[in-house]
Formats: structure tokens, sequence, C-alpha cells
């Protein structure tokens, strides 16, 4: 996809994340629980989107930046975070606009399976972060494929589509890129970073029941994201 290609629906976007199962009560929830207490830290997000995942951290007690490709997403976390916020418009795949050390952690929450080479990005994200500093991603679950594409190869890294269906009916096609559970973890490593928790959470004990797939049973977990917690060495 292109850098800006969220300019096209971030409204509907947006507005369908603030109440829905995959962001509202699963990706946001588990990003900060594994984030913790952040009072006093510096914290970059990644890919900042409309800036949910900001501002719960700055109520946290977090200095916070954020930067997104998409300008149209920028304003409207503008809107919610206020002039004073450092927003900037920037591209994960190139040089990105901050200090070598400048955070204490990273969050990048649903953003890395959408390029096809992490090198750059994560040697970015690892400059950025001070030694000792945390690097938190969530990206689309490996097993996601199989949904897909029955007959995809696992080990490969491959691209693939889904439709998106916002809340007001309209389907947008968004375009990720498959790896492999080891493909991921080999990336961490050559960028710097040692693997400190990978974690398949429960969804929120908050989310509505209607949200829900009607087979889920009483089970508290389904496939969607997997979470990483990455320490800089």
């Amino acid at each position: 996809m292109r850098a800006d290609h969220y300019d096209s629906f971030a409204v509907q976007y947006a507005r369908t994340n603030e109440t829905g199962l995959f962001n509202a009560y699963y990706a946001r929830p588990a990003m900060l629980a594994l984030a913790g207490d952040v009072e006093g830290r510096r914290v970059l997000d990644a890919g900042c989107g409309n800036g949910p995942l900001m501002e719960a951290l700055r109520a946290g007690g977090a200095t916070v930046s954020g930067f997104d490709s998409s300008a149209a997403m920028l304003e409207l976390a503008r809107e919610r975070l206020g002039e004073d916020v450092d927003l900037q418009v920037a591209d994960l795949s190139q040089h990105l606009p901050y200090a070598d050390g400048a955070f204490d952690d990273v969050v990048c929450s649903l953003v890395l399976h959408y390029l096809p080479d992490w090198t750059v990005p994560l040697a970015e994200l690892r400059r950025v972060l001070k030694p000792g500093g945390r690097l938190l991603l969530a990206v689309n679950h490996p097993r996601i494929l199989e949904a897909s594409d029955p007959d995809a190869d696992y080990f490969s890294v491959t691209q693939y589509s889904d439709e998106y269906t916002f809340e007001d009916g309209e389907t947008w096609t968004l375009t990720f890129w498959h790896r492999p559970l080891h493909a991921m973890t080999d990336a961490f490593t050559a960028a710097g970073f040692r693997l400190a928790v990978i974690s398949e959470p429960p969804f929120s004990p908050d989310t509505p029941r209607e949200l829900l797939p009607a087979d889920l049973g009483d089970r508290t977990a389904f496939i969607c994201f997997i979470f990483f917690v990455l320490q800089a060495e």
C-alpha cells in the first residue's frame, strides 16, 4: 500500500476503531498492559493513527510523541490530543525525524505487517531508543494467512489482502505481508533487540458479547494479533 493509503478513509477507520473489537477491546488494552507503568517515560507511538493509544499513554504519565504516514490521520490525532503534542508525518520505511536514543519506549501497533521489508524500520526504531529501552509491537498473527489463503506457504514472506468493513458499511481492501514466526524473531535479533515477551492475550473482559464471534463459545481468546516486547541491546 502507499504510505498515505489511510488518507482515503481516515475518518471511517478512526470511528470504527473507537469501539470495534480488534482495536478497542483487543490490541489497545493488550499494548497498554504490556507497557505497564509509563509514568515519566518518553514514549514514541510509531504509526499513531488518530491517537487513542497515545492518549492512554499520556493519561498514564508518559511524555508522548507520535508519527504516521497519513496526514489525514494526524489531523484527527491533533483534534484528540491538542496542538501542543509532538506529531509528525513520517514513513517508517525511511529515516525517522528523531535523535538517537530519544525515547525510553516505542509502541508500534498494527503497522509492520504492511511492510515487505523490516530491515530499515527495525533499525530506525532501535536507533531512536535509548540502550535498554523497549519496543512494544503488535502485528497480524502468522496464522491469519491460513484464513485468507489455505493453500499459501506459511514459511514464505507472502503478500495477501483482506476486506475491511467500516461501521457505515463501506468496504476497503487492505494489503498485508505475512511472515512466519521465525522470520519475525530473526529480524528482531538482526536489528539488535532481545526478545523479552511473546504474547497471545485474551480479549478484554469488558468486551460486549455482541462484538465477539458467534462461534467463540466459552473461549477467552482468538487468533488475531501477536504481541512482542523487545529490549534494545
